[in-house]
């Protein structure tokens, strides 16, 4: 018997390819499946047998073949992106039939729910690559690592990328004052304390407020001094999974919140001034980011001493590879924020013009 259940219609409007295809003649697993969509905010295609049309077998993002229909799909065009949905842990034919429909995944409900609904729910937001991450710490206070992080983002933004900025630093001021955005309307860090699971990415994005062409989540002024690495974990997840840039306001203590924004980056920038009580002080979080973070490279600063090193001595010293010289000294452009102009901006379009070009090529220049 071929039939459909439901059928969504935003298929046909504009939104073709972004629900999944369900084929099942299981009422119970069907209605399982079905539970699973409605969470991630997906209404799907379901039909009962072979699929009536090539059309929507070929072209549904995500296909979840309950086992009992299985033997019904031999035959049908191979694709990617088939699930094989069964309940029988101990089935050791489930395996052949996977192979048989060309099956990508086999997953067992219940215990397979979590997996499979944040599957559904990349099929939902269209995820497609990841965000570029970049986070700044500083190697010791007021080495400008804030003021580094929102020119970064203020210039990835001025390019036309996407861009997420995040304020990981509770005891920092809040991003916010320093855009000039504190009276911005959105939603800051307290809203997504409780975040857990899966954060809707969409939904993230447009909750938070838009300053300079960038989306901000920074922290409000009320006595709240962390999130739950949880959330931490939750909300970057859902920056990063919008694509484009997201970068981070790292704090200089590594504790359970930051350990998760750490473990979320591509790119980790240590901005050091070049003067060797910094570079004693900056040893300590180096060595405490580097046990989570892979890449993490050095930004300096010119020192206020009379002895200072250079910036390659500073690296040297530091074991970190050099990621440039920051001219914070006249670096914000007259009325604008930082990044916007002057020779702080030059020194952040060099750096995305430098990384982006590395990140298509397969690594990090």
């Amino acid at each position: 018997m071929t039939g459909t259940r439901t059928q969504d219609p935003a298929r046909d409007a504009g939104g073709a390819g972004r629900a999944p295809l369900i084929v099942t003649e299981d009422v119970g697993l069907l209605d399982d499946l079905l539970r699973l969509c409605a969470a991630a905010g997906v209404r799907p295609e379901a039909v009962h047998g072979a699929p009536g049309s090539r059309g929507s077998w070929e072209g549904a993002p995500l296909v979840l073949v309950g086992d009992d229909a299985a033997g019904r799909l031999r035959g049908v065009a191979r694709r990617h992106g088939v699930v094989l949905v069964g309940r029988d842990q101990d089935d050791p034919g489930v395996w052949r039939r996977a192979v048989e429909i060309g099956a990508d995944h086999v997953l067992m409900l219940p215990d397979g729910e979590q997996w499979l609904m944040d599957r559904i729910a990349d099929v939902a937001e269209g995820v497609g690559r990841p965000a570029l991450t970049v986070g700044v710490l500083g190697g010791r206070g007021g080495a400008g690592a804030s003021t580094l992080a929102c020119a970064l983002a203020v210039a990835s933004a001025r390019t036309g990328r996407r861009t997420l900025l995040v304020d990981a630093d509770p005891l920092g001021g809040g991003l916010d004052v320093l855009l000039g955005g504190e009276a911005a309307d959105g939603l800051r860090w307290p809203a997504f304390a409780q975040s857990r699971g899966r954060v809707g990415a969409t939904a993230l994005e447009e909750s938070l407020p838009s300053l300079h062409g960038l989306r901000l989540l920074s922290w409000d002024r009320g006595d709240l001094a962390a999130v739950p690495p949880e959330a931490v974990r939750a909300v970057l997840a859902a920056g990063r999974r919008r694509g484009g840039v997201v970068v981070v306001d790292l704090p200089r203590r590594i504790d359970a919140g930051s350990v998760e924004a750490l473990a979320q980056l591509d790119l980790g920038l240590l901005v050091v001034p070049t003067e060797l009580r910094a570079v004693a002080a900056a040893r300590r979080t180096a060595g405490a980011a580097g046990m989570v973070l892979r890449d993490l490279r050095v930004v300096t600063t010119a020192g206020r001493g009379a002895a200072d090193l250079d910036a390659d001595e500073t690296a040297r010293l530091l074991g970190l590879p050099l990621a440039g010289e920051l001219p914070l000294d006249g670096g914000v452009s007259r009325g604008g924020p930082p990044g916007a102009g002057g020779r702080l901006g030059r020194f952040c379009e060099q750096f995305w013009e430098r990384v982006t070009v590395g990140a298509d090529t397969g690594g990090l220049a």
